[in-house]
């Protein structure tokens, strides 16, 4: 299950957040080809397309690490590996370290489903500098992601009013709206991207690793997956346990869930995540400028999210700030600590009529730039969502859940409640309940749960240890606030992170980091 169904917009991938060659397509000249035994020609990184968020290329590390960009080849239907193939955009920088000490590359997925990992990696690289002395720290954009064969689905001018319109339908009128805006963008994905929208599964990403992993001169897989890419970790070592080398697992996805336990579990992990913003906020010295105390301040939100419902107010001209923008940057800045004075600013703005902060938080989510151009993520968050999950949701069953899910978060419950009509629609049956991790006789993973993360809530990491199998995961707990825990810095989880992935040294089973 992804990592997060929030009204109208795609899932982000880190907690960090991003705040600021041609597409390769399907062909027959590679047909008979095997694909295991390219060479891949790295190169220079072009800078970003549209579809991957745009932007300038790259820049080098602080000690002239140069970025390098790659096309690999793969199979278009993993059922017919030597029939058409796709392209599959690669990133790397090669290890500090001498080759004798260098163990090989470590492969990153930072999520979403959706994210561009040729954009993530070189933006989150600092803070991996440890693990590059014995590693080539590699990314790619998946399947239908960024460079990969993107699945495209509405314009620009079509996907600002889709991320605009109203997500918590209050009447019959409103409801039919949503759910003929659903219908109109799933269309569109079937009519602009119907040739790869069967084949990009989880299983078939998965598989793409492990043809990433031959191609890179590599007999075990080593592996760092955040968020969506714990689930892809998991699904990869179910398939080929024993290629699993050293692997990490962070900010976990419970992968017993479907998509109805996933979203609710989310409203619950946003709820604690507001509750934990709220009471930092008049927790401080000086005065909480958005509440008098804990309650007042989520009092103060909820009275703003109606007032929304009724009118919105000026945003980031010409366009104006709704609930479900404002909603939606809300959600984005809950999954950081780092953001939250960035939240609180916006909330302070919010309440005198200025919506711009919270529709730049909003965009961010929704993989919108400054000039008015959305990347891919959106669509293909849907794309590979609802090709995995088999359960599809009506409004009359969504209806039916809304008093759970409203219980579970005041503020966030209907959101993520309607967020679960998206795959309703969709030109492709999911595969699926819920992913099948269970990895008999595979390396150590180290599976690492943050007990404040509001996207993965905490009982997924054991979920995920006992999903994997006896002597497979390795449970580390971080009692700590936002989405993941290796980028929070702790010296503790980047310790026994640095040590499992360099020295091979497994950390004690239950090990607590504060």
């Amino acid at each position: 299950m992804p990592s997060l169904l929030p009204p109208r917009a795609a899932v982000l991938t880190v907690s960090a957040l991003l705040l600021s060659t041609v597409l390769a397509g399907c062909g027959d000249d590679a047909q008979g080809e095997d694909v295991t035994r390219q060479e891949l020609s790295w190169k220079a990184c072009p800078a970003p397309d549209e579809a991957q968020g745009g932007g300038a290329s790259p820049s080098p590390l602080p000690d002239d690490g140069e970025w390098q960009c790659a096309t690999m080849k793969a199979p278009l239907d993993w059922g017919d590996p030597k029939g058409d193939t796709i392209g599959l955009e690669l990133i790397r920088v090669r290890t500090t370290g001498a080759e004798n000490e260098r163990i090989g590359s470590l492969i990153f997925n930072f999520g979403g489903p959706g994210g561009s990992g040729v954009t993530s990696l070189p933006a989150f690289a600092e803070g991996y500098e440890k693990l590059r002395t014995r590693y080539d720290l590699v990314s790619f954009d998946p399947r239908g992601v960024g460079r990969s064969d993107p699945v495209i689905c509405e314009n620009d001018q079509q996907l600002d009013a889709y991320f605009q319109q109203d997500g918590t339908p209050d009447d019959a009128a409103e409801r039919t709206r949503l759910l003929d805006s659903t219908t109109e963008f799933n269309d569109a994905c079937e009519q602009n991207s119907g040739k790869i929208l069967p084949h990009v599964r989880t299983t078939d990403a998965a598989r793409d690793l492990d043809l990433m992993r031959q191609v890179l001169g590599d007999g075990k897989l080593h592996y760092f997956g955040i968020s969506y890419g714990t689930e892809l970790g998991g699904v990869y070592a179910h398939l080929f346990p024993q290629r699993v080398g050293r692997a990490v697992f962070d900010a976990v996805v419970d992968p017993t869930q479907n998509a109805e336990q996933s979203s609710l579990g989310q409203a619950k992990g946003f709820q604690l995540a507001l509750d934990n913003f709220a009471e930092d906020c008049v927790s401080q010295t000086e005065e909480c400028p958005i509440g008098d105390s804990a309650q007042d301040v989520k009092d103060r939100i909820a009275r703003l999210l109606d007032d929304l419902d009724r009118k919105p107010i000026e945003g980031i001209f010409p366009r104006q700030l709704t609930q479900t923008a404002a909603t939606s940057g809300i959600l984005q800045a809950l999954y950081s600590k780092d953001l939250w004075e960035i939240l609180t600013d916006g909330l302070e703005e919010a309440y005198d009529g200025n919506g711009s902060t919270l529709m730049f938080l909003s965009d961010t989510m929704n993989g919108r730039s400054e000039n008015g151009e959305y990347d891919n993520s959106a669509a293909a968050f849907t794309a590979i969502s609802c090709a995995d999950v088999k359960p599809r949701y009506d409004a009359a069953y969504v209806e039916r859940r809304l008093p759970e899910f409203r219980a579970a978060s005041p503020l966030f419950g209907d959101s993520l409640a309607w967020g679960m009509i998206g795959c309703t629609d969709w030109a492709v049956a999911g595969a699926a309940e819920h992913p099948d991790v269970s990895a008999p006789g595979a390396a150590p993973i180290l599976v690492v749960g943050n007990t404040g993360d509001p996207a993965t809530p905490y009982e997924g990491a054991r979920a995920m240890v006992n999903a994997l199998g006896k002597g497979v995961g390795v449970e580390l707990t971080y009692r700590g606030q936002g989405h993941g825990a290796y980028d929070s810095k702790n010296k503790c989880v980047q310790g026994a992170v640095n040590g499992y992935l360099l020295d091979g040294k497994v950390p004690p089973a239950g090990t607590v980091c504060t």
